[in-house]
């Protein structure tokens, strides 16, 4: 008995150990299979075209927090981190206030009427914006709007105390409305360029985009298309006879993809193309630049934050393929005026719990990824895109990391401004990346990004330096495991390079974790603050390194966490 329950203990104990080892190597197997690395090659010799610094251009609402503390503070790093002057838009140039910045709000006070009616200029305000964007080597996109009081066809009510969770619809009052005197508009703008000419110079005006109003196909003009079309001519017109080489343009409708901005567009390129001119009698308007918005779409979907990058990409896309068609406007510049993951800046977090992916590095690793997407779509529609806009600035006097669409929170980076720091250093030409991962920018476009991870590159060369942005995203916000990366570039010319690797992930160039290892705190110490503020700055993730190049051919390998982006510059 006991020698039968010794043979099959042996044999259970076998049994065990093989079923065991079965098991593991299948566990193993499926493990390796699910860390397969992705190899991306960046081919040197491949070169697809000029880079075009689409991402140095920004916006905000407030144009008054321009000149305040942290707004200044904020300006100057991001014309520090651009190659080439970065173009800056604002709404409200010519609102009338006091100039006190406020949610959705601003004001210059540029024009007032006296008691006879006669227009008293006053650009006092204006001056200090563009001052503080000229000192910086920055250049203005000169919004032309919104309506000032004594212009106004419905003046009342005229200022707005919007705050998150109002209605949005409060905020469009007597500043949306048409002119009651055309005339009397088209002087204040043609006062405005020469002004500008006589305080900045004709060199420095010429450089600038002066472009009319803001989504005319919405509530922000309460005005008919056709009044808007009779406003762009008198606009126009006023800019040229103060300038005429001044570039000016427009229409900045909401995402061409909706039917309703579709429609807004195609007038107005009718009419700049065809149409009878309201002031001159003749056919067409002036018209250099060609603007229009980009938007996406979150959402939570069972408690998690879900991204749209194909809401956006289709408005793009859409966009470029209106203005592809009319073939004398085919070649103008573009620039999408707002370019952004949705559409309310100043929504902040704790009543739009969606827009909670503004402080950490899923705002980075989607603007890694559309961006790259951005210049693709332009290419294959042969349209000439000159830069997107991201509508991002910073909200003074307001909570930490509140969780609005900013690149700063009190005088402190987010992750989101690292990216723009990584593609500051790209310049040159545009090289080939090896288009056999999960996403090109189509089936972004189309299906957004909701299957495998989006991991894939955007690379660069000039002389004796090459730039690899590499990211890896997915529109949910998921925990997932760590993806290796290898990394082939091609084509270099030495037999050893020097590789900075910077990185954005959650140890890295991240204030936001930092704070939140804190404790979240309301009132940060001084010193506590020093710490964010070194945190929020682009960090290398190991020191400066050389590496053997093997015929013409560099590899480098490395896990890549999900919402992360990683930056190679190598020189040689």
């Amino acid at each position: 008995m006991e020698l039968i329950n010794s043979d099959f203990t042996r044999r259970h104990i076998c049994n065990s150990i093989i079923l065991f080892l079965i098991i593991t190597i299948f566990a193993f197997q499926s493990r390796a299979q699910d860390v397969k690395p992705v190899s991306i090659e960046i081919d040197l010799k491949k070169e697809k075209g000029p880079i075009k610094p689409i991402w140095s251009w920004f916006g905000y609402d407030e144009p008054n927090y321009t000149y305040m503390k942290d707004g200044k503070k904020l300006l100057s790093e991001i014309s520090q981190l651009s190659k080439v002057p970065v173009y800056v838009r604002a709404h409200s140039m010519l609102v009338t206030g006091d100039g006190v910045a406020a949610l959705k709000w601003g004001s210059t006070n540029a024009y007032t009427e006296d008691k006879d009616g006669k227009p008293v200029y006053n650009w006092t305000i204006v001056d200090k914006i563009c001052d503080t964007y000229i000192e910086r080597g920055m250049k203005p996109i000169a919004q032309i709007g919104f309506m000032p009081e004594a212009l106004s066809s419905h003046p009342q009510p005229y200022r707005h105390f919007w705050k998150p969770g109002d209605n949005y619809n409060d905020i469009y009052t007597g500043w949306a409305y048409p002119p009651k005197d055309y005339a009397k508009f088209a002087e204040l703008v043609y006062q405005w360029v020469k002004h500008s000419v006589e305080k900045y110079g004709k060199k420095e005006v010429e450089s600038w985009y002066w472009e009319l109003w803001n989504e005319p196909n919405i509530s922000y003009w309460k005005g008919t298309t056709e009044e808007y079309i009779k406003m762009y001519d008198y606009s126009a017109d006023a800019v040229k006879r103060a300038l005429p080489t001044a570039k000016v343009g427009g229409p900045e409708v909401t995402g061409p993809n909706w039917d309703v901005s579709a429609k807004f567009f195609r007038a107005f390129l009718d009419h700049v193309t065809k149409g009878k001119n309201y002031v001159t009698g003749k056919i067409g308007s002036p018209i250099d630049v060609l603007t229009f918005h980009a938007k996406g779409s979150p959402k939570l979907v069972d408690g998690i934050i879900r991204m749209d990058m194909g809401t956006q990409l289709r408005d793009m896309d859409k966009g470029f393929e209106i203005i592809a068609s009319y073939p004398t406007l085919k070649n103008l510049p573009i620039i999408i005026g707002e370019s952004d993951p949705e559409g309310c800046a100043a929504c902040s977090e704790d009543v739009s719990p969606q827009n909670a992916y503004r402080n950490g590095t899923m705002y980075s690793s989607y603007t890694a990824a559309s961006f790259a997407r951005k210049s693709d779509l332009a290419q294959a529609r042969g349209v000439n895109l000159l830069g997107a806009v991201t509508w991002a600035f910073e909200f003074e006097d307001q909570a930490w990391f509140r969780g609005f669409r900013d690149l700063a929170t009190n005088g402190v980076d987010k992750p989101v401004l690292n990216v723009f720091r990584m593609f500051g250093m790209m310049q040159g030409t545009r090289v080939d990346v090896k288009q056999n991962l999960a996403y090109n920018f189509l089936k972004v476009r189309d299906e957004s990004v909701r299957g495998e991870p989006d991991i894939n590159a955007f690379a660069s060369k000039d002389q004796k330096v090459a730039a690899v942005m590499v990211w890896n995203y997915h529109d949910d916000n998921k925990p997932a495991p760590d993806s290796p990366v290898d990394i082939h570039v091609k084509g270099i010319t030495a037999q050893r390079v020097l590789v900075h690797h910077y990185r954005i992930d959650q140890k890295f160039s991240n204030s936001y974790e930092v704070w939140k290892k804190m404790g979240s705190p309301k009132n940060p110490t001084a010193e506590q603050i020093s710490t964010l503020e070194k945190a929020g700055q682009l960090q290398l993730l190991s020191s400066p390194e050389w590496i053997n190049v093997k015929n013409g051919e560099l590899v480098m390998q490395f896990p890549l966490p999900r919402q992360a982006v990683s930056f190679l510059k190598i020189t040689w």
